[in-house]
């Protein structure tokens, strides 16, 4: 059972010494079941420190329970980022808002630094982490990338292709403030296309993985046919029985 977010007495700080490391290293076997060949080595931890991104820890009783690690970014036309590449929470501390607090640690820090933007991707079939970026954070998609990492040894993947959305989080937009600072829903132009995925998607990857199959393909034909018409995913919806992420034009510059 989860622990409510008031009953956990909870400590975020940046990770800079080895046996932090090694901590997020181990705990990512108890997060994703991953193999070692698919675990996020020490070294990637102490190179990103120490060239411009960020590890983070999220500690309860002194035991590390959460991590997250930014990688620096260049874009081509020369814009610095962080790219957010992995941020985990032990399942015992899920729903309690480790993961909200470690990204807004993450946006602070960010924001000290003259970064206004942060991206990391996220499986599109995952739709709590779907509300949770871009409801709760105000993200917006505007990119999808076809098996992005390759078929992986972690149980959640279920064997199916890393197909992934990419999360825009642009910190000092007027989307992303009135979700973190003022607590509102994030505004939205009128959606023009919508994208519907069965709420149950997260059995059906374990007991019929064929199917699990099909509604992947057909979810990653879409995200890829309207990302190239020029939309982007401005909202998501929670329905009975299914999820729906919202699309329309959507650009950094604007204010809605």
């Amino acid at each position: 059972m989860a622990r409510s977010e008031n009953s956990t007495v909870m400590e975020i700080r940046v990770l800079s010494t080895h046996e932090e490391f090694r901590e997020a290293v181990a705990l990512q076997k108890g997060i994703w079941g991953f193999k070692d060949v698919d675990l996020l080595p020490l070294r990637l931890f102490v190179v990103a420190s120490k060239i411009g991104g960020e590890a983070l820890g999220a500690f309860a009783s002194g035991r590390m329970i959460a991590f997250s690690l930014a990688i620096p970014g260049i874009k081509p036309d020369g814009k610095h980022y962080w790219h957010s590449h992995m941020l985990g929470v032990l399942p015992e501390y899920r729903d309690t808002g480790v993961g909200r607090r470690m990204k807004l640690r993450q946006r602070e820090n960010a924001l000290k630094r003259g970064l206004d933007l942060i991206e990391w991707t996220f499986d599109p079939l995952e739709l709590k982490n779907a509300y949770f970026n871009i409801e709760r954070l105000g993200a917006v998609v505007r990119r999808y990338v076809l098996n992005q990492y390759g078929m992986t040894s972690s149980r959640l993947h279920a064997g199916l292709p890393t197909d992934r959305c990419v999360a825009e989080w642009w910190l000092a937009h007027e989307r992303v403030r009135r979700v973190i600072e003022e607590g509102k829903p994030a505004q939205r132009p009128e959606a023009a296309a919508r994208i519907v995925v069965p709420s149950d998607i997260g059995e059906i990857r374990h007991t019929h993985p064929k199917r699990a199959r099909e509604i992947q393909a057909h979810v990653s034909e879409q995200f890829v046919r309207l990302f190239s018409e020029g939309l982007a995913v401005v909202g998501f919806e929670r329905r009975p029985g299914e999820g729906v992420y919202l699309l329309a034009p959507w650009d950094s510059e604007s204010s809605a």
